[in-house]
């Protein structure tokens, strides 16, 4: 099983990894928030199983369970309210993007 949990954490640092590269290789700050948010997400999610299955008789399951379950709900929600906090200050958008939903919504709230 020791293997299995080294193959799972060895995954999810590499998805980690991708995660940073992602962060860095982005050309705006919402495609680094998009980036970063979905790669570290899964993987701490899959270092953690890694670390479960790995560990079984040293790490207590049902903290790494709570960890996992906590880091599902927050980071999505984080990365979502940085992302609106950046919109509303009116961050530039990359020179590719094509299209800003959000601005349409914005437009039409106001009389």
């Amino acid at each position: 099983m020791q293997l299995v949990g080294a193959i799972i954490t060895l995954i999810g640092s590499i998805f980690l990894f991708l995660g940073a590269l992602g962060v860095f290789r982005m050309p705006d700050v919402f495609n680094r928030i998009q980036a970063g948010t979905k790669a570290t997400t899964l993987g701490t999610m899959l270092f953690l199983i890694g670390i479960t299955i790995g560990h079984t008789d040293v790490v207590p399951t049902l903290k790494i369970i709570i960890l996992i379950l906590f880091i599902l709900f927050t980071n999505p929600l984080s990365s979502h309210a940085l992302a609106r906090a950046a919109h509303y200050i009116k961050t530039p958008l990359a020179e590719e993007t094509v299209r800003d939903d959000l601005a349409k919504d914005e437009d039409r709230k106001e009389p």
